[in-house]
């Protein structure tokens, strides 16, 4: 009976992992607005030590508030007994609530608290879709939070309540504002920006030594300073158009200037279509988009006993260049969504920075498909698609039997954090997941 029961609960693993998917692929361009109750019974395995699993996730936004838990008892099979480790400090009760916010990103007032998904700043030169959880197991708490008085405004990003990582702060004013030019169309809408950003995290500043064959932290943080300029050039309800230009300069290392024009247009519902495209230039010793959804893995990886890779030799090693940015985003009717991003630098071949993500959550009424890819470091078109140490990958196919209920199958190829005395190891995880998934949703699309 015992040997039945675990099988039947192996199969239904109705955990919240329905929940975190429609969070954690909610993109820049279509945030969560509406509700959902997810919860149920799993089974999992620590340590070789099997765990019943009960879960309860709601998904609440009800006008311009936000809220997602993520509860989870486990239960030891074994001995009856709850996993102390995932309630042994005040930090791992905070985990349990996976974001709160106010407002949407770009609105006069919005504040996030839990998990970052797509942080940015300005025109996103320095931080840029900046994500603080490096997979499920390495949850962190942190903040978001930006004002905007019309005149002038800040944007602010804190990625770690517990522990130090990375902070960044944007200032900005519209001076014509403070004056009858302010009422001007365009040119009363100029904007200037000032951006602060650094990571004091220990491992920021670590790297492998080849003389001594040692791990040292001694090397200057990469603080970065920030100066832009925008011009919004339409603003209407259905088109939308600017350009910008960026100056970024790491206080110890190199310099940067980007310029570029984002388009936008709304079509009553039915197409939505945004488009970024940019032109990168860099001296020696500089890194765009520094803050960026691989950091929290890039910052410092432990290979072996004493050998890592760090992104500060990076920053340290790169050479004068020029590149081109673009990402273009398409939604159709409020369901279909496809966003892609590209970076290639003119000089250096294996320097393509790729981002993807695809959601169809209702175009078919019983099929649910959803995938996210990112990928660095790519040589060629050849090697776009290959999994190895350079690639996030989610994606996730399922079948809606009745209206509540997705059968689905997941894979999922991330990183897992592993502590040692000489900082942290990211190792390639692989989770291949069948599920059957209890969605009930509530509010207003």
């Amino acid at each position: 009976m015992k040997r039945t029961l675990t099988l039947l609960l192996a199969l239904l693993v109705l955990t919240s992992a329905y929940s975190q998917r429609r969070v954690q692929r909610e993109t820049p361009t279509k945030p969560q607005t509406s509700g959902e109750f997810t919860g149920g019974l799993g089974l999992s395995w620590f340590d070789g030590k099997p765990y019943y699993l009960l879960n309860i996730s709601p998904e609440i936004a009800f006008g311009k508030i936000g809220i997602g838990l993520d509860v989870n008892l486990r239960i030891g099979v074994n001995d009856g007994k709850i996993r102390s480790e995932d309630w042994n400090e005040f930090y791992d009760f905070l985990r349990a609530i996976r974001y709160v916010r106010y407002g949407l990103k770009g609105d006069p007032f919005y504040a996030r608290l839990g998990a970052l998904d797509y942080a940015r700043l300005g025109h996103g030169t320095i931080v840029y879709y900046y994500k603080n959880n490096a997979s499920y197991d390495d949850r962190k708490v942190g903040l978001e939070f930006d004002v905007d008085f019309g005149k002038f405004g800040f944007e602010s990003v804190f990625s770690d309540l517990k522990r130090v990582g990375v902070f960044g702060l944007r200032g900005y004013v519209r001076p014509l504002k403070f004056t009858p030019a302010g009422g001007i169309p365009i040119i009363g809408n100029l904007e200037f920006g000032a951006t602060y950003a650094t990571d004091f995290d220990k491992d920021a500043i670590a790297h492998y030594d080849t003389v001594s064959r040692k791990i040292v932290r001694d090397w200057d943080r990469p603080d970065i300073f920030g100066f832009d300029i925008g011009l919004p050039i339409i603003k209407s309800k259905i088109f939308g158009w600017d350009v910008y230009f960026d100056y970024m300069k790491f206080v110890n290392y190199g310099s940067g200037i980007a310029y570029g024009t984002n388009l936008e247009f709304r079509g009553l519902g039915v197409l939505n279509i945004g488009a970024k495209i940019e032109r990168r230039n860099f001296g020696d010793q500089f890194l765009p988009s520094y803050f960026n959804y691989f950091h929290e893995v890039e910052r410092f990886n432990l290979r072996d006993t004493v050998n890592a890779t760090s992104k500060l030799q990076a920053l340290r090693k790169a050479k004068k260049t020029s590149g081109t940015y673009g990402e273009l985003f398409i939604t159709i009717l409020g369901q279909l969504q496809i966003v892609g991003s590209y970076q290639q630098l003119d000089a250096t071949p294996e320097s393509g920075t790729l981002h993807l993500d695809l959601q169809m959550p209702q175009v078919l009424p019983t099929i649910v498909f959803d995938a996210g890819y990112d990928r660095r470091n790519i040589k060629n078109f050849g090697d776009v698609f290959r999994l190895d140490e350079r690639s996030l990958l989610y994606a996730e196919i399922g079948y809606k039997p009745v209206k509540y209920i997705v059968v689905s199958m997941l894979y999922q190829w991330t990183f897992k954090p592993v502590r040692t005395d000489n900082g942290t190891k990211y190792e390639v995880q692989k989770r291949v997941e069948p599920r059957v998934s209890f969605v009930f949703p509530f509010g207003k699309k």
